[in-house]
């Protein structure tokens, strides 16, 4: 046997099924101590983690894309596979595999461990969420299993604090023999079965009568989509009611900072910068964390709670009404928050013209980017009060834009998939038991997430702001102009020469400046709006970015706000989507259509919102 030295690091991998509790069991290991990226030559995620043994061994741990099979059909369990099997390019293989199996559902699970085994390296099987298995009643005998597999088994859960102590206990143990593989011939589901009646008993009937009968509700024809829309109505109502006190308090610890530098520094050119160009620009951005924030707990909550397969199977007859199938569902949701990770999704869907449709109108989701436009655009144009007493307008106007983009992606899919050839299978789908989220993975995700905002508004998000700053500050007026400074200077000009395109959609040559930079992140478009007018109002200081949202109503005419909502929910406002698309599909031609349809469909829709606002 080969022994674990304390010099030594030791590289193992989690790898199992998806919804196996893998990604809960990483996070119990690891903490904090992790890091996400793709793994070389590939669009796969990559995440990897080091913790410490009771005895002090090292250890590095990779969380390998859930898989059902080594016969890989996505480029997810063709990175698991070869991993796994020590044959992927650039990646060393793993001293350790440690296969992650749901004990409540080991007859799908124990065919991927077996197929796992047949790779001949050292492995042990973790048997995640045992306590929910005996809650159901059932008695795995551990020994037996293990002599059964001819490798080690231990029992976790990924939810406790102490769930991993058996595992931790392994891994200080001499590295298991390689398993002997079985004859290539073998029926697996065969010996799947032999297994689970020789290991598994039942002490009394399995207690799933609470989660049948929620799925009875959950999936039921009716109450079901009700249910599941009630759930997002008060998601977006949550957005506006929850963040609001938090948006106050950074609101008001921005412009405190904002009036501070701007008593230090004397009048000029550096004092411009930092207050109207960094502090207005990168501050009016950060005020929208807590929102952000809010929608992913959303997400994150309906994805660890087991929910969002559901869902998924629900919404399999309104996709195909589309030509999709609810596989899309998953992407699709998962680019609320961001597209980017929402098109990476996408790997999961097997039909070819269907993961193509999928990515072509997963721009048209409302992700998170946009919600510091929306809200600034909403606060500012649509009253705050109530709608039949219970129910906030400004929520309502939110949720609209979310449906109508809604709609039109599926529009768009239809018309996209219209004479195509070949749909996907029929939908079949693991539905995980349901599960209380954990608060630390939850935090986990919220950090990780708010880590990644907070980058955004320190590198792209300034960089931006400050270049506009400096676009809208030279060159200066000269001698006895009259009008605003920005009039003589770059952004001014760029705007006007901008202005005839625009100017049918009611936008001013503002907007149109603050277009530019929007290219970037949509979220820009704030801080350079901020910026603009913190530029070109004489006398401006420290209340600019806090002052936006009382401005803008005396600038613009409601006409034009809802016409930039328009456009926003359609625009392709973010390089990074565009970069994704390119990376997933290999073609600059798909990017260029998904581009032009998007700013097509994007000034139509301004266009159209404009006019018949200016009719009623």
């Amino acid at each position: 046997m080969n022994m674990i030295t304390p010099t030594r690091t030791l590289r193992i991998a989690l790898v199992g099924n998806p919804n196996c509790g893998k990604t809960a069991l990483f996070n119990l290991l690891t903490g904090s101590r992790q890091k996400v990226a793709n793994y070389a030559g590939a669009t796969v995620e990559r995440k990897e983690g080091r913790f410490t043994t009771p005895q002090g061994h090292d250890i590095r741990v990779l969380d390998l894309p859930g898989a059902y099979s080594l016969v890989a059909t996505s480029p997810d369990e063709a990175v698991t596979r070869d991993i796994c099997a020590g044959t992927y390019r650039g990646e060393a293989a793993p001293d350790l595999l440690v296969c992650v199996a749901d004990a409540t559902n080991l007859r799908l699970h124990l065919r991927f461990v077996l197929e796992m085994r047949q790779l001949g390296r050292p492995m042990m099987l973790a048997l995640n969420m045992i306590d929910a298995a005996r809650r159901k009643g059932m008695e795995i005998d551990l020994p037996r299993l293990a002599a059964e597999l001819g490798v080690p088994v231990v029992a976790t859960v990924g939810i406790r604090r102490d769930g991993a102590r058996d595992l931790l206990a392994q891994l200080d143990a001499p590295l298991p023999p390689p398993p002997v593989p079985l004859p290539d011939e073998t029926d697996l589901h065969a010996v799947v079965r032999r297994i689970l009646a020789d290991c598994v008993t039942r002490a009394h009937p399995a207690s799933s009568e609470l989660e049948e009968r929620l799925d009875r509700w959950v999936l039921h024809p009716v109450w079901g989509p009700l249910i599941l829309t009630v759930l997002l109505f008060v998601m977006f109502q949550a957005v506006f009611a929850w963040a609001q006190p938090l948006m106050d308090g950074i609101d008001a610890g921005m412009g405190w900072i904002g009036e501070q530098v701007g008593h230090m520094l004397p009048e000029g050119a550096l004092r411009s910068l930092l207050v109207n160009g960094v502090i207005a620009g990168a501050g009016s951005v950060v005020t929208f964390l807590p929102q952000i924030l809010i929608l992913f707990l959303w997400i994150l909550v309906l994805e660890e709670s087991g929910y969002l397969p559901r869902a998924a199977f629900l919404l399999d007859p309104v996709m195909s009404l589309a030509g999709l199938s609810g596989r899309s569902f998953i992407p699709l949701l998962s680019s609320f928050a961001c597209a980017v990770p929402g098109i990476m999704a996408t790997r999961t869907i097997q039909n070819p013209r269907d993961r193509l449709v999928t990515i072509l109108i997963a721009p048209l989701m409302t992700c998170s980017a946009r919600l510091p436009v929306y809200t600034l655009l909403i606060g500012a144009f649509v009253p705050h009060r109530a709608v039949w007493g219970f129910l906030n307008m400004q929520g309502l106007v939110l949720f609209g834009l979310y449906a109508v983009a809604i709609l039109s992606a599926l529009l768009v899919a239809r018309i996209a998939r219209r004479g195509g050839r070949g749909q996907e299978a029929a939908l079949l789908m693991e539905l995980p038991a349901y599960r209380l989220p954990n608060p630390r993975d939850l935090l986990l995700g919220l950090t990780e997430r708010a880590r990644i905002f907070l980058m955004r508004v320190g590198t792209t998000i300034v960089s931006l702001t400050v270049l506009l700053w400096a676009l809208s500050s030279f060159p200066a007026p000269p001698a006895g102009a009259t009008g605003p400074a920005i009039d003589w200077s770059l952004a001014g000009r760029i705007g006007h020469l901008m202005l005839p395109v625009f100017a049918p959609l009611g936008f001013n040559w503002q907007i149109c400046v603050a277009l530019i930079p929007g290219l970037a992140a949509r979220e820009v478009a704030v801080g350079a709006l901020a910026t603009v007018y913190a530029i070109g109002d004489a006398g401006a200081d420290t209340d600019q970015a806090a002052m936006l949202g009382q401005l803008l109503p005396a600038h613009w005419s409601v006409a034009t706000a809802l016409s930039l909502l328009a456009w926003y929910v359609y625009a392709p406002q973010c390089i990074a989507t565009l970069a994704v698309i390119r990376r997933e599909t290999a073609s600059w031609r798909i990017v260029a259509i998904t581009a032009g349809y998007l700013f097509a469909l994007a000034y139509v829709m301004a266009l159209l919102t404009y006019r018949l606002a200016l009719l009623f």
